[in-house]
């Protein structure tokens, strides 16, 4: 199959070492793997089944992704034709993206969409889908150390460490259950602590796994991405190490217990030591039911005329 048709797609929940694998795999020389893009689902529920390339590349005008990326909306309208498939038009995107970089494969990530699995599965049928699972304490942690107002605060945003279980249980397991049914020859979990303590190998088998060849570049990042001058994401200015963050150490016992009540259960069955093995059922339900609610307000107000009037066109 053509190697654009194959992208590679990153999956993890928030402050699970996600950017840190993304900037690694962009730095190939055949894999181009931008920063996050948001707009996979806006795009997929405005235009559903064929797509209209003018009214098409009359929403991507209005995305300031685009613009962050320095991608022009033309680039990708000549990439367009009619009768495509919403799947085909999105990866135009970026694929045009790639091509301005002269690659000939692209991947994405972005956590939000941890919370669209289905809808990646069915956008891009021939993906390759690379999980990364840290420890959900250590990803607490680090959440939640995060100063308000630098990461994008939508709805669900976590406000404690209950609340970051929920999320975190939810989406490992929903990631999980894509492997499940896309198979292993199109899924690869990866562990975060591996990937510090050995990033050379790790990068090898993900790269055996998506039908890359391993490049020392990869390790190359250090201080050369643009993702590093982000507040938040000041550790891609030195190598990975191990023990950034320890939960065991640095998490507050209320905190602790807190997260197993919620998500002991899945700590345990990953491997991680957990004091407590909780499962709070009714908890993660809610969680689950208020999600749900969230994006189904979002998808009827991004089918609807509102949308265009509340994004103006940007070029």
């Amino acid at each position: 199959m053509p190697a654009g048709d194959t992208p590679v797609i990153v999956l993890g929940v928030r402050r699970s070492g996600t950017t840190l694998l993304r900037v690694m795999l962009d730095r190939n020389p055949v894999l181009a793997v931008p920063d996050e893009s948001y707009f996979v689902p806006q795009l997929a529920r405005r235009h559903r089944g064929t797509v209209e390339p003018a009214s098409f590349v009359d929403d991507l005008r209005r995305l300031p992704t685009l613009a962050e990326w320095g991608l022009s909306s033309d680039a990708v309208a000549a990439r367009l034709r009619p009768g495509m498939t919403t799947g085909e038009a999105i990866a135009s995107v970026f694929a045009a993206y790639a091509a301005e970089r002269g690659k000939p494969r692209w991947g994405d990530k972005t956590p939000l969409y941890m919370q669209h699995l289905p809808l990646l599965e069915r956008l891009f049928p021939k993906a390759s889908f690379v999980h990364l699972i840290r420890d959900g304490r250590d990803a607490a942690l680090s959440f939640l150390s995060v100063p308000r107002g630098i990461m994008t605060e939508g709805w669900g945003h976590p406000a404690d460490a209950a609340g970051f279980a929920c999320q975190w249980a939810t989406e490992v397991r929903a990631a999980r259950a894509l492997g499940g049914r896309v198979g292993p020859g199109r899924y690869l979990e990866l562990r975060y602590e591996a990937l510090v303590a050995d990033p050379a190998g790790e990068l090898r088998r993900t790269c055996s796994f998506v039908g890359l060849e391993y490049d020392e570049a990869m390790l190359g990042y250090v201080g050369r991405t643009e993702s590093a001058r982000k507040e938040h994401q000041q550790r891609l200015n030195e190598p990975p190490r191990v023990g950034v963050r320890d939960w065991s150490t640095e998490m507050p016992v209320a905190d602790r217990q807190a997260f197993e009540a919620v998500a002991g259960d899945l700590l345990t069955e990953l491997g991680y030591p957990a004091t407590e093995r909780g499962h709070d059922g009714r908890r993660l339900a809610t969680y689950r039911a208020k999600t749900a609610g969230w994006r189904a307000v979002g998808a009827v107000t991004q089918r609807s005329p509102l949308w265009r009037r509340r994004h103006a066109r940007l070029t």
